[in-house]
C-alpha cells in the first residue's frame, strides 16, 4: 500500500461504502503497527471516521 497516508485513504473508502468491513480495519492496523506512528492527516482521518461512527452514519460491519 502506498505509505503516504495510507490510512487516509483506507477511512476514506470506510467512507465512501458508509461501512467499516474487518478488511479495513484490519489494513487500519496493520498500516498502524508497520509505520509506528501516525501522521496528522492519517489521524485526522481516523478522528473523523470516529466521528462518523459515532453519529451512526458509518456502519461497523462484523465479520462474516
Amino acid at each position: 500500500m502506498n505509505t503516504t497516508y495510507s490510512i487516509r485513504l483506507l477511512v476514506g473508502k470506510a467512507l465512501h461504502l458508509r461501512q467499516l468491513t474487518p478488511d479495513i480495519e484490519n489494513a487500519i492496523n496493520s498500516e498502524l503497527t508497520r509505520l509506528g506512528y501516525i501522521s496528522d492527516i492519517d489521524y485526522e482521518a481516523l478522528e473523523l471516521l470516529m466521528a462518523e461512527m459515532d453519529a451512526g452514519r458509518i456502519q461497523l460491519v462484523a465479520s462474516p
